[in-house]
């Protein structure tokens, strides 16, 4: 790469970085995919200024797309640059320890979680869908007593999405492997 493609490149990513509703935006992606209807109801901002911070993330390689019907869900991009892929994991490491990204993180968390979830959103399809597993009571309380006692609180099990890829996991590796006590 030439020095005039780096410089513009780090120029391109450091003025997607200079903006404070795209490092909340950064922040809320910091785990996994969102849908822009998520963001628009934890950050309080329009639709069009969220699609539009996310384009211009989008044009920085930051954040990539993917469309599921007609919703839009955005992840993080490491950059291939070695630099820039350092800077924004630090940068996301930064952000967990300030209070209001830590706010607008536990907001995305009981929003996407909720028991009654906003109007805005309730069409939005969560993000991971997976299936129930088909599987015996029995099964789950154990699976549920080994979650319990295995997995420290909210590092997996954050969203009910999450529970059930490791209740499909779990069920599926005891069937192959089973182990006996």
């Amino acid at each position: 790469m030439s020095d005039d493609n780096f410089l513009k490149e780090m120029e391109t990513f450091f003025l997607a970085l200079a903006d404070k509703t795209r490092l909340r935006i950064l922040n809320l992606m910091r785990e996994s995919e969102v849908c822009v209807c998520f963001f628009t109801e934890v950050l309080g901002e329009s639709q069009p200024k969220i699609s539009r911070h996310l384009a211009y993330l989008r044009g920085a390689g930051v954040v990539s797309a993917r469309r599921e019907g007609k919703w839009m869900h955005y992840k993080i991009e490491m950059p291939e640059n070695f630099y820039t892929a350092k800077i924004l994991q630090d940068m996301l490491e930064g952000l967990k320890s300030k209070e209001s990204m830590r706010t607008d993180y536990e907001k995305l968390v009981s929003v996407c979680c909720a028991v009654e979830i906003p109007v805005t959103i309730a069409r939005a399809p969560k993000p991971y869908t997976l299936p129930e597993p088909n599987m015996s009571y029995q099964l789950k309380e154990e699976i549920d007593t080994f979650l319990l006692y295995s997995i420290p609180s909210g590092i997996l099990l954050r969203c009910l999405n999450s529970a059930k890829f490791i209740y499909i996991f779990l069920y599926y590796f005891l069937q192959t492997n089973p182990m006996q006590f």
